[in-house]
């Protein structure tokens, strides 16, 4: 099943005294797509990065897939975070390996470790790196060197890898900011698909307002570490926008055709 999440007053303050989300509510369903929309600062990456718990929760209660992520340490929070896929901007993929080696990296949380320092996979765990990769459409690359595809083919990797953890969550912390816009609408489809054939809860930082529209049916806006707008994306008209952004919507704002 995928992960549904329940966040009652969170609030996340980070050791320089900054904070980062401040008391947030909000119940996200199992399958649904959302775009989290916001300027740099307003949360958004804090928010993943919590959900994910790469960032403690400093009051309030957070579940995520029926689990109190406050309460989990150890092997249980790693438990957790096997099923949970993270796209980053950067792809974050080994350059110098194969495309194949760095999808199976999604397999480490259901591999032993020993078979993972000798590269050792098993043949259904490579079996599941190929349907990942010709789920996002670059199975051709699987033994190209991660180093010699464009921007866009490295992102779709790193979807592979996230889809190769059979997750039941996928987090994309501004997936497409350094794409330019056929490959961005291009990696967001793949996305909208994954959730849509797949079931899987997806969750996508954005803070273009065209994007956010397009691809996913629930928009959540964050300002200053609070939620502004929580709502139907159809109903998220440039005046909610500009209620989010704090301003008038600007073409920055908008990535285009």
């Amino acid at each position: 099943m995928p992960f549904s999440i329940h966040a009652r007053d969170v609030t996340v303050r980070y050791p320089n005294g900054v904070v980062a989300l401040d008391g947030i509510s909000l119940d996200i369903d199992a399958g649904e797509m959302v775009s989290v929309v916001g300027l740099s600062g307003s949360g958004k990456s804090s928010l993943i990065r919590t959900i994910n718990g790469l960032v403690p929760v400093t009051s309030g209660t957070l579940e995520v897939g029926g689990r109190q992520l406050e309460a989990l340490r150890g092997r249980e929070l790693r438990a957790l975070r096997g099923d949970i896929g993270m796209i980053f901007q950067g792809f974050n993929l080994a350059k110098r390996a194969s495309v194949l080696n760095n999808v199976l990296v999604g397999r480490l949380a259901h591999t032993p470790s020993w078979r993972t320092f000798l590269g050792a996979y098993r043949p259904e765990d490579k079996q599941i790196a190929y349907e990942a990769l010709d789920r996002v459409g670059i199975l051709a690359k699987v033994w190209d060197r991660a180093s010699t595809l464009s921007g866009g083919q490295q992102q779709r990797v790193a979807i592979a890898r996230a889809l190769s953890q059979q997750p039941r969550l996928v987090l994309a912390d501004e997936p497409v900011a350094s794409l330019d816009p056929p490959t961005a609408h291009g990696v967001m489809g793949d996305l909208r698909r994954i959730n849509q054939e797949l079931g899987i809860t997806v969750i996508t930082n954005l803070h273009l307002v065209d994007l956010a529209r397009q691809y996913g049916t629930r928009l959540i806006g964050l300002r200053a570490g609070e939620v502004v707008y929580d709502g139907a994306v159809a109903d998220a008209t440039d005046a909610v926008f500009e209620k989010i952004y704090g301003r008038s919507i600007e073409n920055r704002d908008v990535l285009g055709a």
